[in-house]
């Protein structure tokens, strides 16, 4: 079966790993959704759970070979959800925290057809080197990581100068484990 993929997300990375993944794939319109999970929820279940809102809330009606894909990625220190930066301020204090200590990655991932729903997550931990107050705020003056949970993107100057070490996958800190989403979506095409 051809497989037709439907990204339900607004994210440029998401969109630039799927096409390195060669498949088939239109952007969703927009569609409204409330982004909320219940308070006493594990923070590592959170992106799972998110992207299972988001893929119940898009309005589309899937047809024979279309797959809608949904994702959700969250920045944990310490227990704690980092999300997205409201502002500069709080971009330099989250990016501040992470200096010389691991966090973790956690990437949600709903796969929908017509007929069948996948859903899984991948964590990956990160290090980061010290950097000086001077250093992040450069890289957020000069990025502006708003958009990015955590407060970056490891596709960017951060990512070079200082990121030490990485335990799991690359792509999942830039929001989609590829591996996982690309054996997921092999699976569906096989389906008669």
């Amino acid at each position: 079966m051809k497989l037709h993929v439907i990204l339900a997300s607004g994210s440029p990375r998401r969109r630039e790993l799927l096409s390195g993944m060669g498949f088939d794939f239109t952007v969703a319109d927009k569609f409204a959704v409330e982004e909320v999970f219940p308070a006493d929820m594990e923070p590592r279940l959170v992106p799972e759970y998110l992207a299972g809102v988001k893929s119940d809330a898009c309005p589309l009606a899937l047809g024979a070979g279309e797959v809608l894909l949904t994702a959700d990625t969250v920045v944990l220190l310490e227990g704690e959800i980092l999300g997205k930066p409201r502002d500069r301020r709080e971009a330099i204090d989250m990016l501040t925290r992470m200096q010389g200590r691991p966090h973790t990655v956690v990437t949600g991932v709903v796969l929908r057809s017509p007929v069948r729903r996948v859903a899984f997550s991948d964590t990956t931990k990160v290090w980061f080197s010290p950097l000086s107050p001077s250093e992040i705020e450069h890289y957020v003056d000069t990025c502006r990581p708003m958009d990015k949970a955590g407060a970056y993107g490891v596709q960017e100057w951060i990512g070079y100068a200082a990121i030490q070490r990485i335990e799991g996958s690359f792509y999942n800190v830039m929001g989609l484990p590829t591996q996982k989403v690309y054996v997921a979506l092999k699976e569906f095409a096989s389906e008669k």
